[in-house]
Formats: C-alpha cells, sequence, structure tokens
C-alpha cells in the first residue's frame, strides 16, 4: 500500500486529534504539523517525530493531502493554497463563511481532480451507520444538541459551532430541499447567538425542529425522528438506540400493536472512521462520503437560519426602542 503524504494544518484542541489519526494509521505518512504557534507546532510534532512550520505554505507541494482545523475565517486561504498545489482537503466544518467560498473551493477541487471532505462527524457514528436502511422518509425530526461553554467555536455562532452537524444529519435523511426557516435565539456569554432554536420546512413536506446551545451545564446530543412506521430516538452521548414500529395486531380497536427494539451500540473512533474514509477516498480515486457540496448545502441552510435570527433580533431591538 503506498503511503499518502499527511499534515494537519491547526492543532488546537481538536486538531491534535486529527494528528494522533495520522500518525496511527497505516495509508499515512505523516509529515509535518503546522500551527501559527511555533511553541504549538513543535509540542504536536515532537510527540509524533515529524516536522514543526509556523507557516502552512512552507508545505505547498509536500504532502499529498491534509486536514485543516484552524478558525473558520481561515478555510477558505488555506483549503485553496492546498488545492492549488494539488493537496487533497480534509476541511473541518463548516465548510466555509460564506457561499462564495465554498462554490470556489468547490470548483477549484473539481478542476484538479482532488477530494475535498468536509467535517461532519455525525455522518460516520456507529449510530447512523447502523440505521441505514431502517430510516425511511422521516414525516418529523426533533435534535438537541447541547453543551457546556467553551471559548473555542465562539468566533462563529452556535449554529455554525454546533447546529451544523444536526444540519447536515438531517439534509441527509431527508434529502429534500428547504422551503421555509424560522429561527430564535439569544447570545449570552460570547458576542454571537449561544442558543438557537429553528424549525425547518422541507419541500417534501417534512419538519425538523432543532435546538444547539452551548451554554448548558451538561451535555446532551439527541436525535428523534417520527415516519409512516416508526420513531426512531438515537442518544449519541449515551450510545443508546430505541426503535419503536408498528407490531403484529392490534393493542386497542384500530390501535397497532407497538414493538420497542432498545440497544446499545459501540462507538469505537469516529474520527478515525472519518480520516479513514478520507484516506480512502483520496488512494482509490472516490467521492468522499462528505464532500464539499454537502458541505455547502449545510452552510447555506446554517446561514439561513442565521439570518431569521438576525430578523427576530431587529424586530426585538425596534419593539425596546418602542417601550423605552
Amino acid at each position: 500500500m503506498k503511503k499518502i503524504r499527511t499534515a494537519v494544518v491547526g492543532v488546537g484542541y481538536f486538531g491534535q486529534f486529527h494528528a494522533e489519526k495520522y500518525a496511527r494509521l497505516d495509508r499515512s505518512a505523516l509529515t509535518a504539523i503546522a500551527d501559527s504557534s511555533p511553541e504549538r507546532a513543535r509540542e504536536i510534532a515532537e510527540k509524533h517525530g515529524v516536522a514543526a512550520v509556523s507557516d502552512y505554505r512552507e508545505l505547498l507541494g509536500k504532502v499529498d493531502a491534509v486536514s485543516i482545523a484552524v478558525p473558520t475565517p481561515l478555510h477558505y486561504e488555506i483549503a485553496r493554497a492546498f488545492l492549488e498545489s494539488g493537496a487533497h482537503v480534509l476541511l473541518e466544518k463548516p465548510i466555509t463563511g460564506d457561499l462564495g467560498q465554498a462554490d470556489a473551493l468547490i470548483a477549484l477541487a473539481a478542476e484538479k481532480g482532488l477530494v475535498l471532505q468536509v467535517g461532519h462527524l455525525e455522518r460516520f457514528s456507529a449510530a447512523r451507520l447502523g440505521l441505514e436502511g431502517v430510516i425511511d422518509k422521516p414525516l418529523f425530526i426533533e435534535c438537541n444538541r447541547i453543551a457546556a461553554f467553551k471559548p473555542r467555536g465562539s468566533d462563529v455562532s452556535v449554529t455554525l459551532d454546533l447546529m451544523i452537524h444536526d444540519i447536515d444529519m438531517i439534509q441527509y435523511l431527508v434529502k429534500s430541499p428547504v422551503s421555509e426557516v424560522d429561527a430564535a435565539g439569544a447570545p449570552v456569554f460570547s458576542s454571537e447567538e449561544d442558543i438557537v432554536n429553528a424549525r425547518l420546512h422541507f419541500e417534501n413536506g417534512c419538519i425538523a425542529n432543532v435546538t444547539a446551545s452551548r451554554i448548558s451545564t451538561k451535555n446532551e446530543r439527541k436525535m428523534r425522528i417520527f415516519q409512516h412506521d416508526a420513531y426512531i430516538m438515537i442518544d449519541f452521548v449515551n450510545k443508546k438506540v430505541l426503535v419503536a414500529r408498528k407490531g403484529e395486531g392490534e393493542m386497542l380497536p384500530g390501535v397497532p400493536k407497538i414493538a420497542v427494539e432498545e440497544h446499545d451500540y459501540e462507538e469505537d473512533d469516529i474520527l478515525e472512521r472519518e480520516i479513514e474514509a478520507f484516506l480512502h477516498a483520496v488512494a482509490e480515486g472516490q467521492p468522499p462520503l462528505v464532500s464539499g457540496e454537502d458541505g455547502r448545502h449545510a452552510l447555506e441552510t446554517a446561514l439561513l437560519i442565521n439570518e431569521s435570527l438576525q430578523m427576530h433580533t431587529s424586530r426585538r431591538r425596534a419593539m425596546d426602542a418602542e417601550g423605552a
């Protein structure tokens, strides 16, 4: 198996784990670590016995594939530079901060024949993979993603920081364009919204109610899916799945019996599975599971949610001004 020369750009809290996976995977030959902090770059590079650079441009043309885990405003510049140099790119979510930049990266990757994968981790979860063939044309979806406040990611709203994971998963399951968005939220600990609730209407009639908060004292990540024949609940934190289906016979006249299945699932290493899939796509010349187009699709909906938030904020301010 030919080794793929890899590197990681940005080794903050999450990027350091990318480096660990590349260092251990058979397809990968981890070559270098890049971080704007020379001390941090050296710290992580020394763990894996590779080179450390503080300027990512030193790696252009010297690696085959790269993970980019830097703040969102830097995604476009760095990803474009590596794509132009001929490197495949795994870009942490969100793909970029605006649709024009996302379109430019997608077009560049296509022109160069390169893999552009976006880091929507939930697509690689054991629960999602195990429910293939069970979820069929959802009618209503409810998602709750609640976490404690962390400074990292607070440069963007919780929509782009956390909710975008669920947006991607929902759109993957529903497979229909969004027709209407209504959202409300509030900034609490940062200058951007820290808690958001959004209601998404899809052209096929499905509705999704999505809540994301980064100001809780607990962690919760649950998805509930209602369809014509079943109710499915996924608890991503406690690694549990419940499927309630119409059973044989009736428990009351006109009311079917309900067959309930509950089981725990093993989650090995979701990030490693994502990076393995990226390297496989690079080696085999195949499209990635989460493409640049998928990342753009999620970003577009997230930006529509932010537009709705801004509209509600403007109304609230106008009402406050009238009452003053």
